[in-house]
């Protein structure tokens, strides 16, 4: 195995801050590279790969399982058994962390993977793109302050390509755009101008996108699996099982995602501002501050799509998500309100029950 220093795998002054104030400043630093299910595979920096578990107390002392390790953070290990493997003490603060809803009814986050640079959002331009889609990853990675590059992948098959290509710069005119094919190896090289060594990537997409195949062709290797396509829908199987953390050879960190069909926000109020900044800042003249941007005189918005300014599907993505976010903060609110009041209780009980001890 390369043995990379902790510059290589993305240690900067961010983390060096915290080291030399934090009690497990003793220990090794690594990074997180994959999680398994009883454990973890670490990156060392000088060293290479272990596996490592967390202490009874890091377990014990978190809130949710969001604080626990995940791909892409670094954290503090005590090494043993002549330095194959490890205990993890500390998780470091996060740079950024990218996140969505868990699937089904549950409110709780789930962490797709942590101090990551910039987000490569990967849609195949056969029957796989998607443009709401896109306006959902897009608003998602902009709410965890992450850079957004959209990659339309499969220019050689597809015939509308530069119309869909047209049609995603006019809709997020913001976000830097790259149309390339990666079977053919058409357009690496651009994908190539935003890798830089230190920095952290992460590919997004549905199943049958081709990020696996994008992964290789960055490599110039096979360390990801791919799949054939189904020709009736376009869709891949999963070949990615897991978040998975490559060094790359002219550098970067790369961390593949396995594909998501379901990417329901959690959080998304700065997310929404940023990827819709046109609507955010005409809503800022709408005649009342409460505007919906549905039926009120006076809206600004409303004007706006009735002249053309805003395209429809710009404004019924922005509404659709607003909603979602408006629900989702309702729902973590009452969760919120609802842990507090099982925690007062739980803590009410421990007094009584102190202060009868006491009386005896």
């Amino acid at each position: 195995m390369k043995i990379y220093s902790k510059e290589t795998l993305g240690w900067n002054t961010f983390f060096e801050e915290q080291k030399n104030q934090s009690e497990y400043g003793i220990f090794t630093d690594a990074r997180v590279s994959a999680e398994n299910k009883n454990n973890y595979l670490l990156l060392v920096p000088k060293l290479g790969e272990i596996t490592a578990e967390c202490t009874g107390k890091l377990m014990f002392s978190v809130d949710n399982a969001t604080e626990l390790p995940k791909t892409g953070d670094w954290v503090s290990v005590q090494l043993f058994h002549d330095e194959l493997k490890g205990v993890i003490h500390f998780v470091y603060e996060r740079k950024t962390s990218l996140g969505r809803k868990v699937a089904g009814k549950r409110t709780e986050e789930q962490i797709i993977a942590t101090n990551i640079d910039i987000v490569f959002l990967v849609q195949g331009l056969d029957n796989n793109f998607n443009i709401n889609r896109l306006f959902r990853t897009v608003v998602m990675v902009q709410e965890a302050s992450i850079q957004p590059v959209i990659v339309l992948n499969k220019a050689d098959i597809a015939n509308d390509a530069d119309a869909k290509l047209k049609l995603v710069q006019d809709q997020l005119k913001d976000v830097p755009v790259i149309m390339l094919s990666a079977l053919q190896k058409t357009g690496i090289e651009q994908l190539k101008s935003y890798i830089k060594e230190g920095e952290s990537i992460v590919f997004m997409g549905s199943s049958g996108a081709g990020k696996s195949t994008l992964i290789n062709a960055l490599s110039e290797t096979n360390m990801a699996l791919t799949g054939a396509v189904r020709s009736q829908d376009d869709r891949g199987k999963h070949t990615t099982t897991r978040r998975e953390m490559f060094l790359l050879p002219e550098g970067g960190i790369l961390i593949d995602t396995p594909g998501m069909r379901e990417f329901q926000l959690y959080s998304a109020s700065q997310g929404l501002e940023s990827t819709f900044a046109d609507i955010t800042e005409l809503a800022d003249s709408c005649r009342y501050r409460d505007c919906t941007h549905t039926v009120e005189k006076g809206c600004a918005v409303l004007e706006a799509l009735e002249e053309g300014d805003i395209s429809e599907s710009q404004y019924e993505n922005f509404l659709k998500l607003q909603r979602e976010d408006a629900y989702m903060k309702t729902r973590t609110d009452q969760k919120a309100f609802l842990e507090k009041k099982a925690k007062d209780k739980q803590l009410h009980k421990m007094i009584k029950k102190i202060t009868k001890k006491g009386m005896y």
